[in-house]
């Protein structure tokens, strides 16, 4: 597809080596050329330096054959603006950035009027996965196949783990879950792991089912599957206040620290049933007052990446049992938080981009693509896809024994009508189906792409 992308900030960026990567014609336009510069070098993509508000600029960019325009700049008025301009003037999808919470109220009539395709609100969509990953605590991350149907759990083998030092044969005859162990990350290596494989202390595997079944799994290997009761939120921004809404709304109990003072009075408006603190969230006598060292869950969504991972790898030390979530918004600290303990890393950028880039993959599906779902794991190294089962595809009816795949790949989840099955070698794919496939390799476009 013809794709434009205005605005080359860290989701502009990421977006821009997404796409590209995907086979996507990428056109970016950022007014600051050292910045679209560095982005052309490691992208694949063609760089206009200019304003995307401007009728000229988007007519350089190519709006009148694009296919999708992404307006994702600091500014929620000029991303708006953008996208009016390029309906007018190529009648394409787009999509905008929106952070104003005055917005979101407003979103239903913005999006009807100025016909947008997707609105994205960075802050919302981070506390929508934090908050999905408070209700399941065990879990690393948390991604969804089959719309829904069928998920994909991380989770760290601790020492005294029931997984720990046993091989996956002996996991699935003991445990005998419905369910299947996909990828291990151990320190900087990656496996797709087969039944002789003996997993260890410190791996995180990544879990792949059912929701029923993946629930059953958690309880027989003695590890909680409801969701968490009482939370500290340290930091009172945007991302805060949807994350505490969702949490007050089931009856978990919240309490926010915000050092500013007009902000806590604001916080106290919104959220009435939340306990907000005006402190500084190091302040280690009065987390330790507010109960620190008995509360399930800890978040830190401060604006200083250092402090959030302090303030993590700290309630580490005194409490092992909290479920800890820490925001990141530098994308050069992922592979020094590799190495560190600090539970959950939420990145802002990456599930901004995420949530744009399954919408482009929506659109792509209906153009010449059959993927349905993408996730890129581990740095990029692992990629995760759903493929949807045409009625010419070479995967039909034939037992998955008697088919040839290429090294590094694993068919791991297949869903049948809504049932989620993990298939054995006498399985058969039918039409219609989905079939989500875990492979070391990258640049698939089709189910036939597995084939050796």
């Amino acid at each position: 597809m013809q794709i434009i992308i205005v605005g080359c900030g860290n989701v502009g960026s990421t977006l821009a080596e997404q796409l590209s990567k995907e086979g996507h014609n990428i056109s970016v336009i950022d007014e600051r050329s050292d910045i679209l510069q560095s982005v052309v070098n490691n992208s694949d993509v063609m760089g206009i330096v200019g304003n995307g508000a401007s009728y000229s600029t988007m007519k350089d960019a190519g709006i009148e054959a694009a296919d999708l325009m992404i307006a994702v700049t600091d500014s929620d008025e000029l991303n708006l603006l953008c996208c009016l301009i390029a309906k007018k003037a190529g009648n394409c999808h787009t999509i905008a950035r929106v952070r104003n919470p005055v917005y979101k109220r407003e979103i239903g009539f913005i999006k009807e009027e100025l016909g947008l395709s997707m609105v994205i609100n960075p802050e919302e969509a981070a506390a929508n996965e934090a908050a999905r990953l408070l209700k399941f605590p065990s879990a690393n991350k948390i991604e969804t196949f089959a719309r829904g149907r069928a998920e994909l759990i991380k989770l760290t083998i601790e020492e005294e783990s029931v997984l720990c030092n046993k091989s996956l044969k002996e996991v699935q005859s003991e445990l005998r879950s419905k369910v299947l162990i996909g990828i291990v990350s151990r320190g900087e290596e990656i496996f797709i792991p087969d039944g002789n494989f003996v997993l260890r202390a410190r791996d995180e595997i990544s879990v792949i089912g059912s929701t029923r079944d993946m629930i059953a799994f958690f309880k027989r290997i003695k590890m909680p599957t409801a969701g968490v009761h009482s939370c500290i939120i340290v930091g009172g921004g945007e991302t805060a206040y949807y994350l505490a809404g969702q949490l007050l709304s089931v009856g978990v109990d919240v309490r926010i620290f915000e050092r500013s003072r007009e902000r806590c009075k604001e916080l106290a408006t919104l959220l009435p049933e939340a306990l907000v603190i005006h402190a500084d969230g190091t302040d280690k006598d009065r987390l330790m007052e507010e109960g620190l060292t008995t509360v399930e869950s800890f978040v830190s969504l401060t604006d200083l990446d250092e402090e959030n991972i302090m303030l993590s790898m700290f309630v580490h030390s005194l409490s092992k049992k909290a479920k800890r979530i820490t925001k990141v918004h530098r994308a050069g600290y992922e592979d020094i938080i590799g190495s560190l303990d600090v539970g959950s890393v939420l990145y802002p950028k990456n599930i901004t981009a995420e949530r744009i880039v399954q919408y482009v993959r929506g659109m792509s599906n209906s153009f010449e693509s059959n993927i349905e779902t993408l996730y890129r794991m581990d740095d990029g190294r692992v990629e995760v896809l759903e493929f949807l089962i045409r009625e010419d595809s070479p995967v039909l009816g034939v037992p998955l024994q008697d088919i040839r795949l290429k090294k590094g790949i694993l068919v791991a989840c297949i869903n049948h009508r809504g049932e989620i099955t993990i298939p054995s070698g006498q399985s058969k794919i039918a039409v219609g189906d989905t079939v989500i496939v875990v492979t070391t390799s990258t640049g698939f476009h089709d189910i036939s792409d597995i084939l050796a």
